[in-house]
């Protein structure tokens, strides 16, 4: 599924008004501006930050829209990723194929970035499989990839993810491939959360790619009662831990029910197992340490009146309470750290709205 595209159509593309504060009265401080749908967010070589921008989409090719099929998204070069040094912002990949409705809301696009010297991953998401993206024609065709290269370069594709989800299917369900957050295993292959195929997925280099985790289906009431009905998982972000298990965030797809997101821990070979829950809409994870951060894209439900207002949770082991370090953001999601530093990109709906929130931790 798409990860946004409900939340964005039920805003209005002004500001949100919310006014972000921490636990403790520290306030954030913006260090990037003018984000098109930005979404996960990682840290470089000297702590400078990287944010995948998801983009505006375009004049077309067009084709329906996964969560409205009443309306469609057209294809457009729009999606870039944006570097962040020493108090400037500059896009360093520009032209990445992105799909998005008239008002460029809700994109999918670039979802996460990851940079290793000059050498830079970005992967790409998709919500769909290769029909539809046969549908975009050849500027789309990178859509469902991971493409690397170096900084300042043409990008190449090093792994496609939605052709991994046309072969093997790992949840029997429906085909579909929305890859929504990746993290390395070295400088040629990765672990990604793919949240279409419900899948944790390790891909390229000289291994066999594979599927180390499916997570299990959800549940939740509908917003007019009754029985829950199911929910399809939808892990959204992984991250590799201390110990070296992979820890999945969890939006869980609809109806959307509060409280029922977790925290899964993955070791390849085994089943996952819980390592948090009780959250709702978690989109990205970071660690410090031995601490594990969490961003809850709204702290209440999709289908409720009103903008996604979430927050960063410290994730609590085997708790289903997890304090909130930020509360009030407008859509947040993704999280990296650097030494002291949150950097947690918000407006991730927006064309030109988005932004990074910069927050030092105690």
């Amino acid at each position: 599924m798409t990860l946004v595209t409900a939340a964005a159509a039920a805003i209005v593309l002004v500001s949100a008004g919310a006014s972000a504060a921490s636990a403790d009265g520290q306030q954030p401080w913006t260090v990037a501006s003018g984000l098109d749908n930005p979404r996960q967010v990682s840290i470089g070589a000297g702590g400078t930050v990287y944010v995948a921008e998801a983009g505006t989409g375009g004049d077309g090719p067009c084709v329906p829209n996964p969560e409205d099929p009443t309306a469609t998204e057209c294809l457009g070069a729009t999606g870039a990723v944006t570097e962040i040094r020493r108090g400037s912002q500059t896009r360093v990949v520009t032209g990445l194929p992105s799909l998005a409705g008239p008002d460029g809301s809700g994109a999918t696009g670039p979802a996460a970035v990851s940079v290793r010297g000059n050498t830079i991953a970005v992967l790409m998401g998709l919500g769909g499989n290769l029909d539809k993206r046969a549908q975009l024609g050849p500027d789309g065709a990178t859509m469902g990839t991971i493409l690397t290269g170096r900084i300042g370069q043409p990008l190449s594709v090093a792994v496609d993810v939605t052709a991994y989800e046309e072969a093997n299917n790992p949840d029997g369900a429906q085909v579909d491939s929305n890859p929504s957050g990746f993290t390395d295993v070295n400088s040629k292959r990765w672990a990604v959360a793919d949240a279409g195929a419900n899948a944790i997925l390790t891909l390229g280099g000289n291994l066999p790619d594979a599927t180390i985790a499916v997570l299990p289906p959800a549940s939740g009431v509908p917003p007019w009662g009754g029985d829950p009905i199911p929910a399809e998982a939808v892990p959204t972000n992984v991250v590799t831990g201390p110990d070296g298990a992979y820890y999945v965030s969890q939006l869980v797809g609809f109806p959307f029910p509060l409280g029922e997101s977790r925290i899964w821990r993955v070791v390849p070979g085994q089943a996952p197992t819980v390592y948090a829950s009780g959250l709702s809409n978690v989109t990205s994870l970071a660690w410090q340490g031995q601490t594990l951060y969490a961003v809850q894209f709204s702290d209440s439900s999709f289908l409720s009146d009103g903008p996604p207002i979430g927050s960063l949770r410290q994730i609590v082991p085997g708790a289903s309470e997890h304090p909130a370090v930020l509360a009030g953001l407008f859509a947040p999601y993704g999280v990296a750290i650097s030494g002291k530093t949150a950097y947690i990109s918000t407006g991730s709906v927006l064309p030109g709205g988005g932004e990074v929130q910069a927050l030092n931790l105690r």
